[in-house]
């Protein structure tokens, strides 16, 4: 009987450091997201993945000559990186306003801002045409 509190009293404190760690982990995220001063404002797309786009987009941005917005640059470079990097089919929308409404694949999606800029970077299926 003594064994097997002790193995629950293991695997809590288990549970438990990996919400602390899980916790930690999204407070590093958000400190350096507001760095960066990124936004996310919908997102089913895993985080290695925009942490790329954040910081991709971030790069772009702070090449542009004078601080001055290229929307069709920065949205052909971030298609071209995530087609290369992680297959084709990738679409992205860049503005200062503008409106959606897309279908996209499962964990494709993902719509934040960074300083005044908006986009929105998501994902379809490509299937192969019947000949």
């Amino acid at each position: 009987m003594e064994g097997t509190a002790e193995e629950e009293l293991e695997r809590r404190s288990k549970f438990l450091n990996s919400l602390i760690q899980k916790k930690k982990k999204a407070v590093e995220q958000k400190q350096q997201n507001d760095r960066m001063n990124i936004r996310v404002r919908a997102s089913d797309m895993p985080l290695p993945l925009q942490n790329h786009a954040f910081k991709a987009a971030r790069d772009i941005l702070d090449s542009m000559a004078s601080g001055k917005l290229d929307s069709k640059r920065l949205a052909l470079s971030l298609k071209k990186d995530f087609d290369s990097t992680y297959g084709p089919a990738w679409h992205c929308i860049v503005g200062t306003s503008f409106g959606s409404y897309v279908t996209h694949s499962l964990g494709g999606f993902l719509y934040f801002s960074i300083d005044k800029v908006y986009v929105l970077l998501f994902k379809t299926a490509v299937e192969p045409l019947d000949q």
